[in-house]
């Protein structure tokens, strides 16, 4: 064989075994099913005219047989049908197989535009508030970098 064509040859045969061994991984690994996000308590940590920062708890259950480990989530958060805002988990943490964990994460937003909607919901304590979680948890698996969530439910004021 020419020398020119050892490397082209070597490139395909390279090729070749990657994606062999990735579909044999594809293969073994079982699927991974979503997570669960729960809210837990929204804390109003400060209000400013502009700007109010709220600590949100969130509880992440994980319904597989292995580790979750979560390298960050992004959350977009709606409260009563009102955009609340958005954010992102401040450290990596594992959920165990088949178990949960909680986090904190800051939220900031500026209600002013919706606390006209949201003070009369608000002021009731009884009524449960209807709460969407939109985001992504990202993950530190191979192969399964990301896994979007949209989850809703309702939260007690006390």
């Amino acid at each position: 064989m020419p020398r020119t064509l050892r490397p082209v040859v070597a490139a395909r045969a390279g090729a070749w075994a990657s994606t062999v061994l990735l579909s044999a991984c594809a293969l073994i690994a079982p699927p991974l099913q979503r997570p669960q996000l729960s809210l837990v308590s929204v804390e109003l940590e400060e209000a400013q005219l502009m700007e109010q920062r709220f600590v949100v708890r969130l509880r992440v259950q994980n319904p597989n047989d292995r580790a979750l480990p979560v390298s960050g989530i992004e959350c977009a958060m709606e409260l009563a049908g009102e955009r609340l805002g958005s954010g992102v988990s401040a450290a990596p943490f594992t959920v165990p197989a088949r178990g949960e964990a909680m986090f904190d994460m800051i939220v900031a937003t500026n209600l002013a535009a919706s606390l006209s909607r949201l003070l009369p919901l608000l002021t009731d304590a009884r009524a449960p508030l209807a709460y969407r979680l939109v985001g992504t948890v990202s993950t530190d698996i191979a192969f399964v970098r990301s896994i979007p969530f949209d989850q809703t439910g309702e939260l007690r004021l006390r």
